[in-house]
């Protein structure tokens, strides 16, 4: 089993993951940081939540989001995608997401976390 990333910094555009910068938005699944498409909380749709709907049963309990800059309550229809997956849904904004994802991963929580990129 590996360790899970760790999220070092945040800002001007991206992340440092576990030593590697990263521009863009991030999605971490099943402990592999990727590139995650969307650039704001407007941007997101459901089917940026694909890869983890489609994660294998009991790899995902929750989706943890950071939404950008300053805290903001997703679209219905990412949050209705999300419950019918059976997945829950924990947000806020992209610099308490950071802090919390480290916690939740030294838990071993089996959680994904998606990160707008501030």
């Amino acid at each position: 089993m590996r360790e899970p990333p760790a999220i070092e910094s945040y800002g001007g555009g991206g992340f440092r993951v576990s030593g590697v910068w990263r521009p863009g938005s991030l999605l971490i699944l099943q402990d592999a940081p990727q590139d995650w498409r969307p650039a704001a909380l407007a941007d997101v749709t459901p089917e940026d939540f694909a890869a983890v709907i489609a994660a294998p049963r009991g790899a995902v309990e929750f989706v943890l989001l950071g939404t950008g800059a300053a805290q903001q309550l997703p679209s219905r229809a990412i949050r209705d995608a999300l419950r019918a997956a059976g997945l829950g849904l924990e947000f806020m904004a992209t610099e308490a997401a950071t802090r919390t994802h480290n916690v939740l991963a030294s838990q071993g929580r089996l959680f994904a976390t998606a990160l707008i990129a501030v």
